[in-house]
């Protein structure tokens, strides 16, 4: 494990980009962006106008370590190259931000109001190849619809046993149980999750450190005891469908929660925009997304 990295991650100041939106999610974001489905013809297509999309934004001035701590990117990202170098080391070596990994393959069918994550019989290949690709942490995403304590459980203990074998290969997971911000009975999940992430940290070792990812909590300050955990090396924020400006509000309440956003990152990016104007509408989510990670 790279100790200068661990170092950003535990006490830097500043947030984390997500850049990992996969297959499913890619023409969506590809549209936000102003790239619609009629502009591509097939999958490769499509991961190549994303790519683009992604180096455009790492490569801009405005998207540096003084406010950005660690990216995540996609398995297709990490395969190809930003300006001769793989998108890790390019990361890393050019701007000093901290490389992770999406390594779920997408949702399971609703069940027990949550959504387990699909099998992976590919992880452990895929964790070798992150680790040749200088990938420093790993992320995986399932969802919480509703206060199912039974299903809330399996959630946190398949988030738990992957995130073992992901320590295992010398990687850092960032374990993520997102609670469905529409959900009716919000609050009453997160009092359950919490609860089951307490149970599972405490029997974590030493030196079996992991990052979790969670919804901005609806009573502000109820994960400081997640924050504050000593296995717990950071807990960043999903924007979970918020508006940017609802985002950055709910988060600068939560004291010690950095953001791990996507879509609020990237809402005011178009292709159409020039160099000035993209870089200029990047700059300004970064600074506002970072001053509420701060707060």
């Amino acid at each position: 494990m790279n100790e200068k990295q661990f170092d950003i991650m535990k006490n830097g100041k500043g947030f984390i980009a997500a850049l990992d939106q996969s297959g499913g999610s890619t023409p969506k974001a590809l549209a936000l962006y102003g790239i619609l489905e009629n502009s591509y013809s097939n999958e490769e297509e499509m991961f190549t106008l994303v790519h683009m999309m992604r180096t455009r934004i790492i490569t801009s001035p405005a998207f540096t370590s003084e406010h950005i701590l660690g990216a995540i990117l996609f398995e297709q990202t990490m395969d190809r190259k930003v300006e001769g170098l793989y998108t890790a080391d390019y990361l890393w070596e050019k701007k000093g931000i901290v490389p992770f990994l999406k390594v779920d393959k997408g949702l399971g069918e609703l069940a027990d109001g949550v959504q387990l994550m699909k099998p992976n019989p590919e992880l452990a290949d895929l964790l070798t190849r992150a680790k040749e690709k200088n990938i420093f942490g790993t992320k995986m995403r399932s969802v919480i619809k509703e206060a199912n304590p039974e299903g809330i459980k399996k959630v946190v203990v398949q988030q738990f046993e992957v995130g073992k074998q992901i320590i295992a290969a010398g990687l850092v997971p960032i374990i993520e149980p997102e609670v469905d911000i529409h959900s009716v009975d919000k609050e009453k999940s997160e009092a359950i999750l919490k609860a089951e992430l307490l149970r599972h940290l405490d029997s974590l070792s030493e030196n079996e450190p992991v990052m979790l990812k969670l919804s901005i909590p609806t009573v502000d300050n109820f994960y400081a005891e997640l924050i504050n955990h000593p296995k717990v090396l950071r807990v960043v924020a999903l924007s979970g469908g918020y508006t940017m400006e609802e985002a950055n509000e709910k988060l600068a309440r939560n004291h010690g929660l950095i953001a791990s956003f996507s879509r609020a990152l990237s809402e005011n990016l178009s292709a159409n925009q020039n160099d000035e104007a993209f870089n200029e509408a990047l700059k300004e989510a970064v600074q506002k997304i970072y001053a509420a990670s701060i707060a």
